[in-house]
């Protein structure tokens, strides 16, 4: 029988280890069954008050990955590339911690390499991978201590022209080969280890920050990790349901029981 999902509300409280039936606003669906329909992404601006999205503020990043996590979702990755504003939802991502987990960068302790991991939170690492492309990710927990967030996939917003151009990939492609999975969205965003490692992502005078412009809180999906060899069973993966950007096998999601 296939290990169950979890599935957090948007007005949830998150626990620093997601369980079974431990907190309300948690429902258990099963990875099996029919495929469910995923509803056609909107592309348009994020907007606020100010008419330009908000860096999240460093205290957002100084907590436990597994809180940063899926509070990242929903919120908006921005780059400043020239004169040019590109801008993603973020739907999805993992969650990566010290020395107890196996996978973790940081599981060997500190290096010149992974040294972004060790705080101060909120700053981007970016490592090359497989020779071929790079991964985003950002520094959590108090200066010292080892956490980040892996970011695997977003849902583009703006500067698409750019997005395709950075991508290397024709403007009539289906808009998720653009960022559906860590390496094709740093792509499109220009991310390359040279340019942003270590980049302050809660200052937009960096030109590489996350933003937040207000949409209510998705309902997120916790699975477990995809593309590793190690810790392979630890849920600490966080997709917005429904999303068609999310990268990898899609999912069934159940509907969460109406309160009684």
């Amino acid at each position: 029988m296939p290990s169950p999902l979890l599935v957090l509300s948007a007005s949830r409280s998150v626990s620093p280890i997601f369980t079974q039936g431990s907190r309300p606003g948690l429902t258990k669906v099963r990875s099996s069954g029919a495929v469910a329909k995923l509803r056609q992404a909107v592309v348009h601006e994020p907007r606020t008050r100010s008419g330009r999205p908000q860096p999240l503020p460093r205290s957002f990043y100084d907590r436990d990955s597994r809180l940063v996590g899926p509070d990242l979702l929903g919120k908006i990755l921005v780059r400043r590339q020239g004169h040019k504003l590109l801008t993603g939802r973020i739907v999805e991502v993992e969650a990566y911690l010290g020395a107890d987990d196996p996978a973790a960068h940081a599981s060997m302790g500190r290096t010149h390499r992974n040294a972004v991991l060790f705080g101060p939170p909120g700053h981007a690492y970016v490592y090359f991978i497989y020779g071929n492309h790079y991964c985003l990710n950002v520094s959590c927990l108090p200066d010292g201590i080892p956490g980040g967030i892996l970011f695997r996939a977003l849902e583009p917003l703006e500067g698409l022209p750019e997005m395709f151009r950075l991508g290397g990939i024709a403007e009539d492609s289906d808009l998720r080969r653009l960022t559906s999975g860590p390496g094709r969205l740093a792509a499109a965003f220009g991310i390359t280890r040279e340019r942003d490692n270590g980049k302050d992502l809660a200052d937009s005078r960096s030109g590489l920050y996350i933003a937040d412009d207000g949409t209510p809180p998705p309902r997120v999906v916790v699975t477990k990790r995809i593309g590793i060899m190690k810790a392979v069973e630890m849920p600490l993966r966080y997709i917005v349901a429904g999303n068609r950007f999310v990268s990898g096998k899609k999912l069934s999601v159940a509907r969460p029981e109406a309160s009684r």
